[in-house]
């Protein structure tokens, strides 16, 4: 069940012998994709790294030494015409960061040393969507890029924030779409759908 204010999140374990510890949001992504491709349960995992991890405060050294909290995480499966994938921690489509249409859905808070979305959480049912207006020039991207470091660039009028449980996007002109991390297709069109309790990690 997805988290609710004020009731407990994930159910605490002693650490268990065989668990793989992933360090990164693209190891997440292909752990995941490689499972949901075979048709199988995604396995539970460690989170030791990476933009989902900074999150959830994971990824120390010592998180794995003794006892674990297990938590449900969302999806959000992403469709481009025939081709479906799916993510863990962000998707990014955009042709430059300095001109043109930007945008980012975010199950995690982070994307390297920005904080894109303040408000998200992954474990919410939402997915949070921030658009870059085409027309937004560069000075005023330059002085939001800087603003993102401590997640004060919203609002802005050419910063259009939502959330959402699933999305139709068409974009004026194709956009390359990066999902966690990996450059995975250039596409005019781009449908995202939230999967709450996808799967479980360990934090």
């Amino acid at each position: 069940m997805t988290i609710r204010k004020g009731e407990p999140w994930g159910e605490t374990f002693d650490v268990p012998a065989d668990l793989t510890v992933l360090r990164s949001d693209v190891a997440v992504h292909r752990w995941i994709v490689a499972a949901r491709e075979r048709g199988d349960a995604v396995a539970p995992f460690g989170l030791g790294g990476g933009d989902l991890a900074r999150t959830m405060a994971g990824g120390s050294s010592d998180q794995f030494v003794d006892r674990v909290t297990q938590v449900p995480l969302d999806l959000v499966r992403v469709v481009a015409g025939d081709r479906t994938t799916w993510s863990a921690a962000h998707i990014v489509a955009r042709r430059s960061w300095w001109r043109g249409e930007v945008v980012f859905a975010m199950t995690a808070q982070f994307l390297g040393d920005a904080d894109v979305a303040p408000r998200a959480h992954p474990n919410d049912g939402r997915v949070d969507l921030l658009r870059v207006d085409p027309v937004m020039p560069m000075q005023a991207r330059w002085q939001a890029n800087r603003r993102a470091r401590t997640g004060t660039h919203v609002p802005h009028p050419l910063l259009h924030a939502s959330q959402v449980r699933e999305i139709h996007l068409e974009f004026a002109r194709a956009l390359v779409v990066w999902v966690d991390g990996v450059r995975w297709a250039t596409t005019r069109v781009l449908d995202l759908t939230v999967e709450p309790d996808a799967y479980h990690a360990y934090i």
